[in-house]
């Protein structure tokens, strides 16, 4: 079995021994492993992050196959946590992956102590589960990073970042606002989003079997270019926040030393 020193060679070439071991000490949990959240697995863990908790109710359907990373023809109607997790393990065997097929919700999110973890990262579909996990993550402990509708979009240059309430163009960060507004909860603190500024109408009419256990209230079409990019953009964005806050940390040390 290769040592994880063989596995980021080329990664800790770049960051340095030392945000590798942040890296690999930060406790992440991905809500939602679908055409967004999946892909951002991935780019977690060849990142060299090795805590990780995978949040999602659903199985593997034929539908997913255009876009969900572990979505094959053999793969189709498993729990998609698990084989995610199976192939998640194929990259790094030393990692610790906890697969959990489970929807959050208001009733649900008792299970999902977020005080626990360092990051937090929002890939839900459902607005009002959505708009839940945002307020209740944003009033804890850990960092925040959420992905708005990756639906009805094909231009890869429009996908962009910015904090929550920056978000303009994104039909999913309006329609989260205005509900956030209606009820006067807000979140704690800023965080940031990935989004896109395109809205395209479908153009085809929807087909095959959807096997979801949760049934979005609607069926938008989606290509894996564009929600590759959010949820890879969503794994660089933590991997981000864990190098600058190292060489932060090294900097605030490193003038302590100095100090006559």
């Amino acid at each position: 079995m290769l040592t994880e020193k063989e596995i980021f060679n080329r990664t800790e070439l770049l960051l340095g021994a030392d945000t590798m071991k942040a890296l690999s000490e930060k406790r992440v949990i991905l809500f939602g492993v679908g055409g967004v959240g999946s892909w951002c697995a991935e780019g977690l863990v060849r990142s060299g992050i090795t805590r990780l908790t995978l949040v999602d109710p659903d199985c593997i359907a034929p539908s997913n196959l255009n876009r969900q990373l572990m979505a094959t023809v053999h793969t189709v109607g498993r729990v998609k946590v698990e084989a995610l997790k199976e192939r998640l393990l194929e990259i790094n065997p030393h990692a610790r992956i906890t697969a959990v097929r489970e929807v959050y919700s208001k009733e649900t999110s008792g299970q999902f102590p977020l005080d626990a973890y360092e990051y937090v990262i929002d890939a839900v579909d459902s607005l009002k589960d959505k708009i839940h996990l945002l307020l209740q993550a944003s009033a804890s402990r850990a960092t925040l990073f959420s992905s708005m509708g990756a639906a009805l979009k094909i231009d890869p240059t429009r996908v962009q970042v910015a904090e929550f309430w920056k978000v303009k163009g994104c039909p999913l960060a309006a329609a989260i606002r205005r509900q956030m507004r209606h009820s006067g909860i807000f979140p704690k603190k800023p965080f940031l989003c990935v989004y896109g500024t395109e809205v395209r109408e479908n153009r085809g009419a929807a087909g095959g079997v959807e096997t979801d256990t949760f049934k979005k209230a609607r069926i938008n079409g989606a290509v894996a270019p564009v929600t590759a990019i959010f949820g890879m953009t969503l794994a660089g964005l933590l991997l981000k926040d864990v190098a600058d806050r190292r060489d932060t940390q090294a900097i605030d040390n490193d003038a302590v030393d100095r100090k006559p």
